[in-house]
Order: C-alpha cells, then structure tokens, then sequence
C-alpha cells in the first residue's frame, strides 16, 4: 500500500491532537517554542537520514511511500516523521504533565 507511511503518521496525529482542545495542553498556540523544540532535532535526524541514504545504509520501500521523493533522495513521510512524532511525543508530555499537575492540587 503506497499510502502506508502516511497513514501511520495520520494515526500518530489523530492520536495526540485531541489532547491539545480536550486537556488545553497549549502545545500548539506556542509555535515558535515549538518550532525552537523541534526544528534542530528534526534537522539533526534528516542530515542524518540523508548521509544514510547517500551511504547506501537507509532504503525506502517504495511500495510503502506515496512517491514523492524530496532531494537527496529522502521521502516527503520520513521529514514528516521528524516533525510528527516529536509533536505527537510533546502533546503526551504537555498533557501527563498538566493531568499530574491538577492531580496534586486536589
């Protein structure tokens, strides 16, 4: 299925994104502290995936991905990756976070 990757990260955010409204986190009303948290990490990783890949060490079944391939061969899901999943892992601390914290004040 080309549209696998895809839709594991659509899962991902599905399953993160309803803490932002229900738990009011307020991950995402702060971009640019998120942008600063994510962004060097997610830079970090694809100049990584990148070498990787011109190694020959990192493939991508393309069977697996939608086709659109960004220079230096890396896949449009796998930068996704880098911004999704460290969104996904913020939203569940921010809200673990807050939940501990209402907890301790009853």
């Amino acid at each position: 299925m080309r549209w696998t990757y895809l839709l594991v990260l659509a899962g991902c955010l599905a399953s993160a994104l309803w803490l932002e409204p229900v738990l009011k986190v307020g991950v995402l009303r702060q971009v640019r502290r998120l942008v600063l948290t994510v962004a060097p990490v997610a830079a970090v990783f694809v100049a990584w995936d990148l070498l990787a890949i011109r190694a020959g060490h990192w493939t991508f079944d393309p069977r697996q991905i939608a086709g659109l391939v960004l220079p230096g061969g890396l896949p449009l899901e796998e930068l996704l990756f880098f911004l999704v999943v460290p969104v996904c892992a913020i939203l569940g601390f921010e809200a673990t976070r807050q939940t501990l914290r209402r907890w301790s004040r009853r």
